[in-house]
């Protein structure tokens, strides 16, 4: 194989990083992803089951995701969140064309009927592959003398890497392709705007099927050769012990840091001369007060950053080696342009693929947030049309301006949508959903502004059918973050 160090998970288990469950045990990258490859060779009825398709991932956060990206091999890998609901995942897996999922034993369940699964919760030891006529173990042995040579810094392959559902402004999730060489170039860039190095020990609490948690706290930790913690479930109090037991980097979004706050200071977890050095917040809009509070009772800045999916998904960031600026999304990533752009018309059903060269607008003044570098992914599964370009530079569809300093501000929401504890929502696909039960003519799903959680959902709901009756097909149709708060029935 010529340059195995451009495949993402080979890239990875070359660093020599380390990853655990919480406390538990923890795993050489190296290990977990040859026994990845291993399971490919071991198992011919999951070779079969693959061929000419893709895989997909629906696990928590867990070291076994390293084993699932590099049993991927040669095909992209649909990373499915595990709050999604059985109709998302059946879609997802449907519009992918996906030969088998990688899962547990838990979380099986949930998937279409039919589907062979690959079972890791035994994961770097043994696996279990189910299809229709058979179910088989597989040992995968103990990997430790896994040599991988090439240059560690060679440019990711532009093939698949991963696809990730997003997008969903006219009402159906698109799948975002997102390359090796996209995600490499925004992972090595986070080892940079972090100042990463063997010494530190990342705290993971968001879902790896996240790219913000994926690249940032668990792809650029192990390239770096740091160790990186994870917790399958989030738990505000047992992330605030984690902080104080040599945690030096974490990462989340406002909802997460908001809830290890009140944890910190409600169990007199004291941070202060701890090993704790890097906070990083995205996903969503981080409140100046949060910052300050956070600063005030740990003693360490909580840095912003912005991304979104198509770019793999880190675009600026207060970086380490410059005074953070509370307030501000931070200055370019390196590798990555960032202009300030006249905003496409998001209001148009018709928005066409390319909204035209347009010239970059003058500091102070306000426009939409354009990106272009080589974390930027090609587009969506099938050609579909999603977020514009402007030429070689993708349209965000967030608002934006840029200072003096040459930090951007955000200034709001372009694009129909909303963020609900880290997670975007789409409020056309709600009212498709709900659009499609019988008994309702017509829907609106609104925000709720909610400081913790950044927003609720507002449903209003005019036709034949009972506030019971809406929340008991939501449950079944859409993800558990995407349930609605309040139900008026018109």
């Amino acid at each position: 194989m010529s340059d195995p160090l451009a495949l993402l998970p080979l890239a990875l288990a070359a660093g020599g990083g380390r990853i655990g469950a919480g406390g538990g045990e923890v795993f050489d990258a190296q290990q977990l992803v040859a026994a990845g490859l291993t399971l490919l060779q071991r198992s011919a009825p999951l070779v079969r089951a693959l061929s000419g398709k893709r895989s997909a991932i629906l696990l928590p956060t867990s070291p076994q995701y390293l084993t699932a990206l590099a049993a991927s091999e040669g095909r992209g890998a649909v990373l499915v969140n595990p709050l999604a609901a059985p109709a998302e995942i059946e879609f997802q897996c449907r519009d992918a064309n996906v030969g088998a999922v990688f899962t547990t034993g838990a979380l099986a369940a949930r998937l279409p009927a039919g589907l062979p699964v690959v079972l890791l919760d035994e994961a770097p030891r043994t696996a279990r592959v189910v299809t229709a006529d058979r179910t088989h173990d597989v040992d995968l042995g103990s990997h430790h003398g896994l040599s991988i040579a090439g240059e560690r810094n060679v440019r990711g392959r532009d093939e698949e890497a991963v696809i990730v559902y997003t997008s969903a402004m006219r009402g159906v999730p698109l799948g975002a392709v997102l390359t090796h060489a996209n995600l490499l170039a925004n992972a090595r860039s986070t080892v940079e705007a972090g100042a990463q190095t063997s010494d530190d020990d990342v705290l993971a609490l968001l879902p790896f099927s996240h790219l913000f948690a994926l690249t940032v706290a668990c792809g650029s930790p192990l390239l770096s050769g740091a160790r990186v913690r994870t917790l399958d479930r989030f738990n505000p109090v047992r992330a605030a012990e984690l902080l104080a037991d040599g945690i030096t980097e974490v990462v989340g979004v406002p909802a997460v840091f908001h809830a290890m706050l009140a944890a910190v200071e409600r169990r007199g977890v004291d941070l202060h001369g701890s090993a704790l050095r890097l906070c990083i917040c995205g996903g969503a809009v981080l409140p100046r007060e949060l910052q300050d509070r956070w600063a005030d009772v740990t003693g360490v800045e909580l840095r912003q950053g912005y991304g979104l999916t198509e770019a793999a998904p880190v675009c600026l960031f207060n970086r380490v080696d410059r005074p953070n600026v509370r307030g501000t999304l931070g200055v370019p990533f390196p590798g990555v342009d960032v202009a300030i752009m006249p905003p496409a018309d998001y209001s148009r059903q018709d928005l066409p693929a390319d909204v035209g060269v347009a010239a970059p607008l003058s500091d102070g003044m306000h426009g939409e947030i354009c990106v272009r570098g080589e974390n930027v992914s090609p587009g969506y599964l099938g050609g579909a049309t999603g977020l514009p370009r402007r030429g070689e530079w993708l349209c965000t569809g967030d608002e934006g301006v840029r200072n003096a300093d040459a930090t951007i501000t955000f200034r709001g929401l372009l694009k129909p949508m909303f963020t609900r504890n880290g997670f975007n929502v789409y409020p056309r696909e709600i009212e498709r959903v709900v659009g499609a039960m019988p008994g309702v003519a017509r829907v609106e799903a609104s925000p709720i502004p909610e400081p913790s959680r950044e927003n609720d959902i507002r449903l209003r709901v005019w036709g034949t059918v009972t506030d019971a009756q809406v929340r008991e097909w939501c449950e079944s149709r859409i993800s558990a973050y995407k349930q609605p708060t309040t139900i008026e029935i018109i």
